[in-house]
């Protein structure tokens, strides 16, 4: 009997050992979801895939992964204001256990989903994807995150990206958008440089702001009618500062004054925070959306998040509006909107200069003389029916220089003005 206890011990002695070797022999890094380097590796993983599918790469390929059954797809939505809307997929490897080989060594990689535990403010599933090799090649583990985040960051380099709100945190949507000239947006004389010059001299004020207790963070109210080119000018001038775009909707279902506040509290560095169509967020200081959901963030939440005590700092906040004059008169006083511009309809300079920026240096563009000398003959139509009451939006101008040749779009011009269907 006591032989046999003896054994058992010895077997089970044995058993540990060898688990405690291969322990030794093998090293595991965890990547949670809060981590970005959680997204990088996923698209790098799913990058490769596509790749090495592709090429029928051999497995001896410095970075490949062997074909997986388990398979998730990202669904990135965006509703815009104008019933539109886009969705975007892109596959990344799923929940389970899968195989890659980086260099010479091989990588267990094993994702994980949490489904009964979740992030307190976001709702979000907690995941995990646990990288495992032996220890000898664990310095593969920094090469392949290097390669990762430099991906993510080639994608990005040299374009605007836009982050909209996903529960209480900020994620990319879309792919990497390419960033569109300061100067292709054509507005009132002096007006672009006004803000532009606005924005730089806050951005070098730190220091004046923390020398004097005051909160550093600005605020941007672009107003006007339709089609002035208020969006447009936000995403150029971020692109021309290299900052990104945060999208805020105020009417988001489950989006609460805490959420909001968090949200504001914790943007991404070198990023505006654009709220569109603010006068509609608010009617009688309640936020109802067309289909009669009423929002849970409240008006006096909304002020809070923007200038309160526990509002964020190192942060620019741009609205915009059709409709200023609906404005609750405690949402724009200073401190927060510091500026306010009115983005109008087309002037006759505007629309001489637009028309010779879209058609110079295209294939059918007349000679330059001629081009300017069309571009005087739009000036002084817009002009004269200035005279008359009748304007003309540069949305309505852009949408007809589209489609038509110089000489068509003089002509067209003056059945544009008075047309105030434009385009938002």
């Amino acid at each position: 009997m006591g032989v046999g206890v003896g054994l058992t011990a010895l077997r089970q002695a044995v058993v540990l050992s060898s688990i405690a070797l291969r322990r030794r022999m093998l090293v595991s890094l965890e990547i949670s979801n809060k981590d970005p380097a959680y997204d990088w590796f996923l698209t790098w993983m799913s990058q490769r895939s596509a790749e090495t599918a592709g090429a029928k790469t051999k497995l001896w390929h410095p970075s490949s992964w062997t074909r997986s059954h388990q398979i998730s797809v990202q669904t990135m939505h965006e509703q815009r204001k104008n019933g539109s809307s886009s969705v975007l997929f892109k596959l990344v490897a799923g929940p389970g256990t899968h195989w890659l080989r980086y260099g010479q060594a091989w990588i267990q990689v094993k994702r994980e989903r949490e489904t009964r535990s979740q992030q307190l403010m976001s709702g979000i599933p907690w995941e995990t994807v646990t990288l495992t090799t032996l220890s000898s090649d664990r310095d593969k583990f920094r090469g392949l995150l290097s390669e990762a985040r430099d991906m993510a960051l080639r994608a990005q380099q040299g374009k605007l990206v836009i982050h909209t709100a996903w529960g209480t945190e900020w994620r990319p949507f879309g792919q990497p958008r390419r960033k569109r000239p300061l100067h292709s947006v054509v507005l009132a004389e002096g007006v672009s440089d006004r803000i532009e010059e606005d924005v730089k001299a806050f951005l070098q004020r730190r220091q004046w702001y923390e020398d004097r207790g005051i909160p550093y963070r600005r605020g941007y109210l672009l107003h006007g009618p339709p089609g002035s080119g208020k969006s447009s000018f936000i995403q150029a001038l971020a692109g021309a500062l290299s900052y990104d775009i945060c999208l805020l909707n105020l009417s988001e279902r489950g989006l609460a004054d805490d959420k909001l506040i968090h949200l504001l509290s914790n943007t991404p560095e070198r990023s505006f925070v654009l709220i569109e169509d603010v006068d509609a967020a608010f009617n009688k200081r309640v936020q109802t959306t067309a289909d009669g959901y009423q929002s849970s963030v409240t008006f006096s939440g909304f002020l809070n998040a923007l200038d309160g005590v526990a509002s964020g700092e190192e942060r620019i906040i741009f609205m915009t509006t059709n409709h200023p004059e609906r404005l609750d008169p405690a949402l724009i006083r200073p401190g927060r909107v510091d500026l306010a511009v009115l983005l109008d309809d087309a002037t006759p300079e505007q629309a001489k200069k637009l028309f010779v920026h879209f058609y110079r240096g295209a294939d059918d563009a007349p000679p330059d003389e001629l081009l300017e000398s069309l571009g005087r003959e739009v000036e002084a139509i817009v002009k004269s029916e200035l005279g008359t009451g009748r304007r003309v939006s540069m949305a309505a101008l852009q949408g007809l220089f589209i489609r038509s040749s110089p000489e068509d779009a003089v002509r067209g011009v003056v059945d544009l003005c008075g047309n105030r269907s434009s385009p938002p």
